[in-house]
């Protein structure tokens, strides 16, 4: 059985001023954010993780960095694991979106959304669970343990594909910034063994 962390990066300013960030270059974890990255690397050194992961954006790597300097490994990038590409919604405050027609849908029916010169909610499931599935073929040991530090909605869409929850439903998931959900998985079964644990 693969174990595989899925752990979504902590605090920065987007979150604190409730923006959507998505693929907003310089977005770094701020000192809460810091703090939290510092508390998963304390919580997670006594366990041994084959490999650590991480969506390609600042805050994912700045999270990750400290879990991988205490396993003693090297935090590998990977594009899959990247944020919605949420197109021209990058950056604006999630106050304003909310007075978008198509804020409701995304809301109840999110399979049938698709964000303006971006990503549609099934391209952006299909992309994340194609890569944690890559990631899986390379960690098949019965014991292999990995971590992927990532983003809210591409977590929330991960769980729902493996404990077989229809897309339409996945926003009724809670991630937490900084939080760790963790999925078992071997070729017959798949476990929720986690979700959304948070240590500050």
């Amino acid at each position: 059985m693969t174990t595989l962390y899925l752990i979504r990066h902590g605090l920065n300013e987007f979150v604190a001023n409730h923006k959507l960030a998505g693929w907003h270059p310089g977005v770094h974890l701020n000192e809460g954010g810091r703090a939290q990255a510092q508390a998963l690397a304390e919580h997670l050194a006594p366990i041994k993780l084959k490999a650590i992961y991480a969506s390609p954006l600042e805050r994912t790597l700045e999270t990750a960095v400290p879990i991988a300097a205490a396993q003693r490994l090297e935090v590998i990038p990977r594009e899959g694991l990247g944020e919605i590409h949420y197109g021209t919604w990058q950056g604006k405050s999630i106050k304003a979106l909310k007075r978008r027609k198509l804020w409701p849908v995304i809301q109840i029916s999110p399979s049938l959304a698709r964000f303006p010169d971006g990503e549609s909610f099934p391209e952006a499931q299909a992309r994340i669970i194609t890569e944690l599935e890559t990631l899986r073929s390379k960690h098949k040991g019965t014991k292999d343990v990995i971590a992927c530090v990532f983003h809210a909605d591409p977590i929330k869409l991960a769980i729902a594909h493996y404990i077989g929850l229809h897309l339409d439903f996945f926003q009724r998931l809670a991630i937490q910034p900084a939080s760790i959900s963790i999925l078992g998985i071997d070729e017959h079964h798949v476990r929720l063994l986690m979700m959304n644990l948070t240590l500050t």
